[in-house]
Protein backbone atom coordinates (compact mmCIF):
# COMPACT_ATOMS: atom_id res chain seq x y z
CA UNK A 1 0.00 0.00 0.00
CA UNK A 2 1.20 3.53 -0.80
CA UNK A 3 2.58 5.60 1.70
CA UNK A 4 0.71 9.05 1.08
CA UNK A 5 3.11 11.96 2.34
CA UNK A 6 3.00 15.36 1.99
CA UNK A 7 6.45 16.62 3.65
CA UNK A 8 6.48 20.65 4.03
CA UNK A 9 8.91 22.24 1.97
CA UNK A 10 10.92 24.82 3.12
CA UNK A 11 8.57 27.42 1.91
CA UNK A 12 5.81 25.81 3.42
CA UNK A 13 7.51 25.09 6.70
CA UNK A 14 8.57 28.73 7.06
CA UNK A 15 5.09 29.77 6.83
CA UNK A 16 4.11 27.83 9.85
CA UNK A 17 7.60 29.26 11.53
CA UNK A 18 6.58 32.95 11.52
CA UNK A 19 2.40 32.15 11.59
CA UNK A 20 0.92 33.91 14.70
CA UNK A 21 -2.18 34.41 15.87
CA UNK A 22 -4.24 34.87 19.40
CA UNK A 23 -4.84 31.05 19.01
CA UNK A 24 -2.92 28.09 17.68
CA UNK A 25 -4.01 24.76 17.64
CA UNK A 26 -0.93 22.14 16.82
CA UNK A 27 -2.24 18.06 16.23
CA UNK A 28 -0.24 15.01 15.74
CA UNK A 29 -1.43 11.42 15.72
CA UNK A 30 -0.80 8.48 14.36
CA UNK A 31 -2.11 6.97 11.65
CA UNK A 32 -2.69 3.85 9.67
CA UNK A 33 -2.56 2.94 6.18
CA UNK A 34 -5.07 0.41 6.17
CA UNK A 35 -8.51 1.94 5.39
CA UNK A 36 -10.50 -0.20 7.65
CA UNK A 37 -7.97 0.40 10.53
CA UNK A 38 -8.51 4.46 9.97
CA UNK A 39 -11.47 4.61 12.23
CA UNK A 40 -9.91 4.25 15.37
CA UNK A 41 -7.41 7.32 14.29
CA UNK A 42 -10.26 8.96 13.65
CA UNK A 43 -11.81 8.32 17.00
CA UNK A 44 -8.14 9.51 18.72
CA UNK A 45 -9.04 13.05 16.36
CA UNK A 46 -12.11 13.16 18.09
CA UNK A 47 -10.47 13.36 21.61
CA UNK A 48 -7.63 15.50 20.93
CA UNK A 49 -10.05 17.88 19.37
CA UNK A 50 -12.02 17.83 22.51
CA UNK A 51 -8.65 18.37 24.42
CA UNK A 52 -7.79 21.36 22.35
CA UNK A 53 -11.45 22.66 22.53
CA UNK A 54 -10.71 22.80 26.29
CA UNK A 55 -7.52 24.35 26.54
CA UNK A 56 -8.60 26.92 24.35
CA UNK A 57 -11.71 27.86 26.38
CA UNK A 58 -9.42 27.49 29.54
CA UNK A 59 -7.06 30.32 27.66
CA UNK A 60 -10.32 32.50 27.45
CA UNK A 61 -10.26 32.25 23.66
CA UNK A 62 -12.62 33.80 21.39
CA UNK A 63 -15.64 32.24 21.20
CA UNK A 64 -15.78 32.47 17.40
CA UNK A 65 -12.34 31.57 16.95
CA UNK A 66 -13.28 28.28 18.83
CA UNK A 67 -15.95 27.47 16.92
CA UNK A 68 -13.95 28.07 13.57
CA UNK A 69 -11.11 25.62 14.71
CA UNK A 70 -13.63 23.23 16.15
CA UNK A 71 -15.63 23.35 13.11
CA UNK A 72 -12.65 22.20 10.72
CA UNK A 73 -11.10 19.80 13.07
CA UNK A 74 -14.84 18.20 13.53
CA UNK A 75 -15.70 18.25 10.09
CA UNK A 76 -11.68 16.31 8.97
CA UNK A 77 -13.09 13.32 11.60
CA UNK A 78 -16.39 12.93 10.95
CA UNK A 79 -17.22 14.63 7.58
CA UNK A 80 -20.60 16.60 6.30
CA UNK A 81 -23.50 16.04 8.78
CA UNK A 82 -25.79 15.16 6.31
CA UNK A 83 -23.41 12.06 5.87
CA UNK A 84 -19.59 11.33 4.76
CA UNK A 85 -18.04 13.70 2.32
CA UNK A 86 -15.79 12.02 -0.64
CA UNK A 87 -13.16 14.41 -0.03
CA UNK A 88 -12.89 13.38 3.33
CA UNK A 89 -13.34 9.85 2.95
CA UNK A 90 -10.30 9.78 0.32
CA UNK A 91 -8.55 11.71 2.78
CA UNK A 92 -8.41 9.31 5.20
CA UNK A 93 -7.88 6.12 2.80
CA UNK A 94 -4.67 7.86 1.74
CA UNK A 95 -2.46 7.81 5.15
CA UNK A 96 1.11 7.48 6.27
CA UNK A 97 2.35 6.63 9.04
CA UNK A 98 1.19 10.16 11.16
CA UNK A 99 -0.80 12.88 10.93
CA UNK A 100 0.30 16.75 11.73
CA UNK A 101 -2.86 18.98 11.81
CA UNK A 102 -2.44 23.23 12.20
CA UNK A 103 -5.49 25.09 12.72
CA UNK A 104 -5.76 28.59 13.80
CA UNK A 105 -8.84 31.19 13.33
CA UNK A 106 -8.95 31.19 9.23
CA UNK A 107 -6.16 28.77 9.19
CA UNK A 108 -6.41 24.92 8.97
CA UNK A 109 -3.81 22.80 6.88
CA UNK A 110 -2.45 18.92 7.07
CA UNK A 111 0.41 17.13 6.83
CA UNK A 112 0.70 13.20 6.65
CA UNK A 113 4.65 12.11 7.42
CA UNK A 114 6.33 8.94 7.48
CA UNK A 115 7.24 8.52 11.28
CA UNK A 116 5.57 7.27 13.52
CA UNK A 117 5.36 10.20 16.42
CA UNK A 118 2.73 10.08 19.01
CA UNK A 119 -0.23 11.07 19.52
CA UNK A 120 -0.12 15.13 21.14
CA UNK A 121 -2.19 18.28 20.80
CA UNK A 122 -0.48 22.11 21.82
CA UNK A 123 -2.39 25.31 22.01
CA UNK A 124 -0.61 28.40 22.10
CA UNK A 125 0.04 31.68 19.87
CA UNK A 126 2.26 30.01 17.47
CA UNK A 127 2.25 26.39 16.04
CA UNK A 128 4.00 23.56 17.84
CA UNK A 129 6.78 22.70 14.84
CA UNK A 130 9.65 20.11 16.86
CA UNK A 131 7.79 16.71 15.84
CA UNK A 132 7.36 17.74 12.41
CA UNK A 133 10.28 18.73 11.99
CA UNK A 134 11.50 14.71 12.97
CA UNK A 135 9.80 13.95 9.28
CA UNK A 136 11.64 16.53 7.32
CA UNK A 137 15.18 15.80 9.53
CA UNK A 138 15.04 12.06 8.94
CA UNK A 139 11.66 10.55 6.53
CA UNK A 140 11.98 7.33 6.87
CA UNK A 141 11.46 7.36 3.81
CA UNK A 142 13.21 6.17 0.49
CA UNK A 143 13.46 5.42 -3.50
CA UNK A 144 14.95 1.92 -4.50
CA UNK A 145 16.34 1.74 -7.99
CA UNK A 146 16.61 -2.18 -8.50
CA UNK A 147 19.14 -2.52 -11.86
CA UNK A 148 20.57 -5.23 -13.64
CA UNK A 149 21.13 -5.54 -17.10
CA UNK A 150 17.66 -8.13 -17.05
CA UNK A 151 15.20 -5.51 -15.99
CA UNK A 152 15.13 -1.81 -13.82
CA UNK A 153 12.40 -0.88 -11.52
CA UNK A 154 11.52 2.38 -9.17
CA UNK A 155 10.24 1.76 -5.83
CA UNK A 156 9.01 3.97 -3.34
CA UNK A 157 9.64 2.51 0.51
CA UNK A 158 8.30 3.89 3.83
CA UNK A 159 9.20 2.86 7.41
CA UNK A 160 6.55 0.14 7.25
CA UNK A 161 4.92 -1.92 4.75
CA UNK A 162 4.73 -2.91 2.04
CA UNK A 163 7.28 -1.11 -1.20
CA UNK A 164 5.13 0.33 -3.85
CA UNK A 165 6.79 -0.09 -7.83
CA UNK A 166 6.59 3.87 -8.99
CA UNK A 167 5.99 4.32 -12.96
CA UNK A 168 8.30 6.18 -14.84
CA UNK A 169 7.72 7.53 -18.21
CA UNK A 170 10.42 6.45 -21.15
CA UNK A 171 12.17 4.13 -18.18
CA UNK A 172 14.16 1.74 -20.09
CA UNK A 173 12.55 -2.24 -20.11
CA UNK A 174 15.98 -3.94 -19.91
CA UNK A 175 19.93 -3.47 -21.23
CA UNK A 176 18.70 -5.33 -24.25
CA UNK A 177 17.29 -2.32 -25.18
CA UNK A 178 20.21 0.00 -25.72
CA UNK A 179 22.67 -2.79 -26.61
CA UNK A 180 20.96 -4.85 -29.20
CA UNK A 181 21.82 -8.69 -28.72
CA UNK A 182 25.14 -8.15 -26.88
CA UNK A 183 25.85 -6.26 -23.87
CA UNK A 184 28.88 -4.98 -23.29
CA UNK A 185 30.63 -2.21 -20.75
CA UNK A 186 30.36 0.76 -23.16
CA UNK A 187 26.52 -0.04 -23.76
CA UNK A 188 25.73 -0.58 -20.02
CA UNK A 189 27.10 2.70 -19.72
CA UNK A 190 24.19 4.17 -22.43
CA UNK A 191 21.94 2.07 -20.50
CA UNK A 192 22.84 3.20 -17.06
CA UNK A 193 22.45 6.63 -18.52
CA UNK A 194 19.16 6.27 -19.80
CA UNK A 195 17.62 5.39 -16.89
CA UNK A 196 19.33 8.06 -14.82
CA UNK A 197 17.93 10.55 -17.43
CA UNK A 198 14.55 8.87 -17.22
CA UNK A 199 14.47 9.11 -13.23
CA UNK A 200 14.74 12.66 -13.37
CA UNK A 201 11.13 13.42 -14.43
CA UNK A 202 9.72 11.48 -10.99
CA UNK A 203 12.71 12.73 -8.75
CA UNK A 204 13.46 16.16 -9.65
CA UNK A 205 12.51 18.38 -6.59
CA UNK A 206 12.88 15.17 -4.21
CA UNK A 207 14.83 14.91 -1.42
CA UNK A 208 14.79 11.72 -0.07
CA UNK A 209 17.48 9.22 -0.44
CA UNK A 210 17.87 6.78 -3.90
CA UNK A 211 19.43 3.31 -2.59
CA UNK A 212 20.68 1.77 -5.58
CA UNK A 213 20.00 -2.22 -5.50
CA UNK A 214 22.88 -3.50 -8.48
CA UNK A 215 25.73 -6.12 -8.89
CA UNK A 216 28.94 -5.18 -9.82
CA UNK A 217 29.57 -3.38 -12.84
CA UNK A 218 26.00 -2.08 -13.34
CA UNK A 219 26.64 -0.47 -10.08
CA UNK A 220 29.65 1.55 -10.62
CA UNK A 221 28.57 2.43 -14.31
CA UNK A 222 25.30 3.95 -12.84
CA UNK A 223 27.24 6.06 -9.73
CA UNK A 224 29.21 6.97 -12.20
CA UNK A 225 26.39 8.86 -14.60
CA UNK A 226 23.97 9.65 -11.79
CA UNK A 227 22.85 13.23 -11.29
CA UNK A 228 20.65 12.59 -8.51
CA UNK A 229 21.82 14.38 -5.67
CA UNK A 230 20.64 12.19 -3.00
CA UNK A 231 22.22 8.81 -3.80
CA UNK A 232 23.36 7.04 -1.07
CA UNK A 233 26.48 6.07 -1.00
CA UNK A 234 28.20 2.19 -1.51
CA UNK A 235 26.17 -0.03 0.91
CA UNK A 236 25.57 -3.75 0.74
CA UNK A 237 22.31 -4.01 -0.23
CA UNK A 238 20.19 -7.34 -2.01
CA UNK A 239 20.78 -8.36 -5.90
CA UNK A 240 17.56 -7.25 -7.09
CA UNK A 241 17.42 -10.27 -9.32
CA UNK A 242 16.99 -12.83 -7.07
CA UNK A 243 15.37 -10.53 -4.25
CA UNK A 244 11.60 -10.01 -3.68
CA UNK A 245 10.65 -6.42 -2.97
CA UNK A 246 9.76 -6.77 -0.01
CA UNK A 247 13.37 -7.87 0.75
CA UNK A 248 15.02 -4.98 -1.18
CA UNK A 249 12.69 -2.62 1.26
CA UNK A 250 13.70 -4.43 4.36
CA UNK A 251 17.56 -4.27 3.36
CA UNK A 252 16.97 -0.25 2.35
CA UNK A 253 15.29 0.36 6.16
CA UNK A 254 18.09 -1.07 7.44
CA UNK A 255 20.48 0.97 4.91
CA UNK A 256 18.48 4.13 6.14
CA UNK A 257 18.83 3.50 9.77
CA UNK A 258 22.80 3.44 8.93
CA UNK A 259 22.99 6.47 6.99
CA UNK A 260 21.09 8.32 9.85
CA UNK A 261 23.49 7.16 12.85
CA UNK A 262 26.29 7.92 10.61
CA UNK A 263 24.85 11.68 10.06
CA UNK A 264 24.15 11.81 14.14
CA UNK A 265 27.88 10.34 14.82
CA UNK A 266 29.12 12.95 12.56
CA UNK A 267 27.72 15.02 14.25
CA UNK A 268 28.52 14.22 17.58
CA UNK A 269 31.98 14.15 17.00
CA UNK A 270 31.91 17.67 15.35
CA UNK A 271 30.24 18.71 18.31
CA UNK A 272 33.02 17.44 20.20
CA UNK A 273 35.79 19.15 18.16
CA UNK A 274 34.38 22.47 18.55
CA UNK A 275 33.75 21.89 22.34
CA UNK A 276 37.27 22.68 22.42
CA UNK A 277 36.87 25.93 20.37
CA UNK A 278 34.15 27.71 22.22
CA UNK A 279 31.68 27.38 19.77
CA UNK A 280 29.29 24.77 21.63
CA UNK A 281 26.26 25.07 23.79
CA UNK A 282 23.64 22.99 25.57
CA UNK A 283 21.84 25.40 27.99
CA UNK A 284 18.67 26.23 27.02
CA UNK A 285 18.84 30.14 28.48
CA UNK A 286 22.09 30.43 26.54
CA UNK A 287 20.59 28.67 23.30
CA UNK A 288 17.47 30.73 23.43
CA UNK A 289 20.24 33.81 23.49
CA UNK A 290 22.51 32.43 20.45
CA UNK A 291 19.67 31.58 18.86
CA UNK A 292 17.94 34.91 18.90
CA UNK A 293 21.50 36.29 17.54
CA UNK A 294 21.50 34.05 14.69
CA UNK A 295 24.78 32.40 16.43
CA UNK A 296 23.51 28.71 16.06
CA UNK A 297 24.53 27.02 12.43
CA UNK A 298 23.00 23.21 13.61
CA UNK A 299 20.78 22.46 16.36
CA UNK A 300 19.49 19.10 17.85
CA UNK A 301 16.82 19.09 19.75
CA UNK A 302 14.87 16.22 21.62
CA UNK A 303 11.48 15.25 19.48
CA UNK A 304 10.27 14.32 22.68
CA UNK A 305 11.44 17.38 25.33
CA UNK A 306 9.05 19.92 26.53
CA UNK A 307 10.56 22.74 28.39
CA UNK A 308 7.47 24.74 29.35
CA UNK A 309 7.98 28.91 29.07
CA UNK A 310 8.59 31.65 26.69
CA UNK A 311 11.38 33.51 25.77
CA UNK A 312 11.34 36.94 24.72
CA UNK A 313 12.88 39.19 21.75
CA UNK A 314 16.11 39.39 23.06
CA UNK A 315 16.79 35.99 24.03
CA UNK A 316 15.72 35.66 27.70
CA UNK A 317 13.95 32.81 28.74
CA UNK A 318 10.78 33.10 31.43
CA UNK A 319 10.35 29.13 32.78
CA UNK A 320 6.79 27.98 33.44
CA UNK A 321 5.50 25.55 35.67
CA UNK A 322 3.48 23.14 33.46
CA UNK A 323 2.71 23.62 29.21
CA UNK A 324 -0.42 25.43 28.47
CA UNK A 325 -2.15 27.75 26.09
CA UNK A 326 0.16 30.85 27.55
CA UNK A 327 3.47 29.81 26.53
CA UNK A 328 4.84 27.84 23.53
CA UNK A 329 7.69 25.80 24.68
CA UNK A 330 11.29 26.95 25.13
CA UNK A 331 13.09 24.27 23.08
CA UNK A 332 10.08 24.70 20.44
CA UNK A 333 11.12 28.48 19.94
CA UNK A 334 14.53 28.22 20.46
CA UNK A 335 14.68 25.46 17.06
CA UNK A 336 11.91 28.49 15.11
CA UNK A 337 14.41 31.17 15.47
CA UNK A 338 17.51 28.57 14.30
CA UNK A 339 15.26 27.85 11.46
CA UNK A 340 14.38 31.41 10.14
CA UNK A 341 18.22 32.60 10.97
CA UNK A 342 19.47 30.05 8.48
CA UNK A 343 20.66 27.17 10.51
CA UNK A 344 20.05 23.53 10.33
CA UNK A 345 17.92 21.94 13.08
CA UNK A 346 17.63 18.29 13.42
CA UNK A 347 14.71 16.59 15.93
CA UNK A 348 16.67 13.14 17.21
CA UNK A 349 16.23 10.61 19.80
CA UNK A 350 17.10 11.71 23.67
CA UNK A 351 20.04 9.52 23.62
CA UNK A 352 21.41 11.30 20.31
CA UNK A 353 21.98 14.66 22.14
CA UNK A 354 25.32 15.28 23.27
CA UNK A 355 25.99 15.55 27.17
CA UNK A 356 22.58 14.57 27.58
CA UNK A 357 20.24 17.30 27.27
CA UNK A 358 17.20 18.51 25.29
CA UNK A 359 19.18 20.60 22.93
CA UNK A 360 22.44 20.76 21.50
CA UNK A 361 24.10 23.46 19.39
CA UNK A 362 26.92 24.08 17.05
CA UNK A 363 28.00 27.63 16.95
CA UNK A 364 28.93 29.50 14.08
CA UNK A 365 31.30 31.70 16.12
CA UNK A 366 32.38 32.20 19.64
CA UNK A 367 30.05 34.31 21.06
Amino acid sequence: MALHTDIPTRPELERLLTATADHCVSIYLPTHRVTQETHQDRLVLRDLTRQAVEQLEAAGADADAVADIEANLVHLAEGDDEGDDPAVEEFWANQAESLAIFASPGRFETHRLPNHLTAMVEVSDRFHITPLLRAVTFPHAAWILALSQGAVRLLEVGPSGAPVEVRVEDLPKDAWQSSGNKVVRAREGAYARRVDTALRTVLTGSDLPLILAASQPMAALYRSVNTYPHLVAEREHGNPETSTDAELADAARTILDEVYADQVAELAERFGDLSGQGRTATDASDLARLSTLGAVDTLLVDIDASVPGTIDDIGAVTLADAEGAGNYGVTDEIARRVLLAGGRVLAVRAEDIPQGGPLAGLLRFVV
